[in-house]
């Protein structure tokens, strides 16, 4: 290690530097540092001339990243983390805390499960920032970077059905949060509504899918195909929302949770029923890096967590029974 050449760098830049990777933005930028806007850009002037780049050039819209830049952030985020690390105490007060926690969620978890914690912890830490995003196919490596904090998305129970949809990467601790199974949505009045219900009659039916984890299969697709079968997949949509407000004005059919399904037809007006032969049921599921697990902070949001959607599968139970 040469101290030396440590010794010439200034840790408070390389923060004002992130800031600035994550805000893109010199006044965003310079109020999350509690800055003035000329000591922001002065910063900047010395993090160019110590990295011997640009890092950013200036648009319309604010500061644009270089090549440099962005291929610096990902080791910025791990030292800073690291050092926060080495710093944190073993109390966390989540009452004058002003933490960021970055979530990766599945679209349906935002009607579902957020509303069991999202009111007591922003009661309980009224200062902490809660930045979402989608969940995707590069979750688990922003994980290991640091990047995001929390995931939630569905993960099916069998370990062999998980091999073939979601198998998290060594270091990805997680907890089951809730169970739940699939159901299909249609508008009223559906032809299907009418006629013998079995599976001859839903791989009869046009359908439509929505992308989960960046893949266009699901459980679902697998076991059929298990058996030579196939669903007629009409349309592929981002989210859950677009693909239930679309069968009100179509014949198209749609596989989702059950919960989801049920919430869905009920503020649009659609009918739910059973898939003609079950599935084996799936888990909301909390995924975060081991590397978290002695951060008080992140202790004490993940346990709130996975406490307060404890009984869900039994409310799932309940519901799948009326």
């Amino acid at each position: 290690m040469n101290l030396n050449r440590l010794l010439r760098h200034d840790l408070n830049l390389l923060i004002c530097l992130y800031v600035l990777l994550e805000e893109c933005h010199v006044t965003r930028a310079a109020q999350r540092l509690n800055l003035s806007q000329s000591a922001v850009s002065k910063n900047l002037s010395k993090l160019r001339e110590q990295f011997n780049d640009p890092l950013f050039n200036r648009t319309s819209r604010g500061l644009h990243p270089t090549a440099k830049a962005l291929s610096l952030k990902p080791g910025l985020k791990t030292l800073l983390s690291h050092i926060e690390g080495l710093t944190l105490s073993d109390a966390f007060n989540p009452a004058t805390s002003d933490r960021r926690f970055h979530f990766a969620l599945v679209e349906s978890a935002y009607p579902l499960l957020l509303p069991r914690f999202l009111g007591e912890i922003l009661d309980a830490a009224p200062s902490i920032t809660l930045d979402t995003e989608a969940w995707g196919a590069g979750t688990f490596d922003a994980m290991a970077r640091g990047d995001v904090d929390f995931g939630i998305t569905g993960k099916d129970l069998n370990p062999a059905d998980a091999m073939l949809t979601l198998m998290p990467p060594k270091g990805i601790v997680y907890e089951e949060l809730y169970q739940d199974h699939q159901k299909v949505i249609v508008r009223k009045d559906h032809p299907l509504l009418s006629r013998p219900w079995n599976m001859d009659a839903y791989l009869k039916q046009r359908h439509i899918q929505v992308r989960c984890d960046g893949s266009d299969r699901w459980l679902l697709d697998y076991k059929l195909a298990e058996r030579g079968l196939e669903r007629d997949i009409a349309m592929y949509v981002p989210d859950f929302n677009s693909a239930a407000s679309l069968c009100t004005h179509t014949d198209l059919v749609f596989t989702a949770p059950s919960h989801f399904a049920h919430a869905a037809a009920k503020q649009l007006d659609l009918v739910v029923t059973a898939l003609p032969e079950p599935l084996p049921p799936m888990a909301y599921t909390l995924f975060w890096h081991q590397s978290q697990e002695s951060d008080p902070g992140h202790r004490w949001l993940r346990q709130l967590i996975i406490s307060r959607c404890r009984h869900m599968t039994e409310i799932a139970a309940t519901e799948e029974n009326k």
